[in-house]
């Protein structure tokens, strides 16, 4: 589907392993248990030829890159930005909790945009990147729901983008704000795009592949 791309977002071992950032505020079940929705969208994605575009949040090691909002904010979370965890230092890029899970890393030639915030268009090449594809629509999976997902979807209706979001291989720590997050979709007549299933969403790639 040429004119579609999948953004993976932040399916890092920092949100979604024990040890990592997300585990030391609260426990990690929440985005395990999306993980082989994910994989199948994935997998879908690469056999019907969709642009895939993987994200991952971190910064630098010596905090430069950090507000010092988010990191009081981190800091008062439990798992401050920097810190030693068992996977490393939390959410450092180069560190073992920055990098993707097993389950779902990128194959050789899928972009990676490292970011340093939460929206995967805010001081990237993203939107250059899709726009030079001929890209008009983004399909969004990833953690969390109500950060970085949110947070990249709005950029890219903003944009100009259209886009799915697919809400089984979404999810974010607590429920009610997983399901507000989809409710939010269909308001003003679908402003911020169209909810879909990885069923949904990879049958439709196959017609169109």
């Amino acid at each position: 589907m040429k004119t579609h791309a999948l953004l993976m977002i932040d399916f890092q071992r920092d949100f979604c392993a024990r040890g990592g950032y997300a585990d030391l505020q609260g426990g990690v079940a929440w985005a395990r248990e999306i993980i082989p929705a994910a994989q199948r969208l994935l997998a879908g994605a690469r056999g019907c030829g969709v642009f895939i575009v993987h994200t991952r949040e971190g910064y630098a090691a010596d905090l430069s890159d950090v507000s010092p909002p988010k990191l009081a904010r981190s800091k008062a979370a439990g798992a401050e930005i920097g810190m030693p965890g068992p996977l490393g230092r939390l959410l450092i890029r180069g560190e073992i909790g920055h990098d993707f899970i097993d389950e779902l890393k990128p194959l050789p030639g899928e972009p990676i945009v490292d970011k340093a915030t939460y929206g995967a268009f805010c001081r990237s090449e993203l939107e250059h990147t899709l726009r030079s594809r001929g890209i008009d629509t983004v399909v969004l999976a990833g953690v969390t729901a109500d950060v970085c997902v949110h947070t990249t979807l709005r950029e890219a209706i903003d944009r100009g983008f259209d886009a799915r979001y697919v809400r089984d291989a979404i999810s974010t720590f607590d429920p009610s704000l997983r399901l507000a997050c989809e409710q939010m979709i269909g308001v003003e007549g679908g402003i911020w795009g169209e909810i879909t299933t990885v069923d949904e969403i990879v049958s439709t790639w196959r017609k169109l592949s």
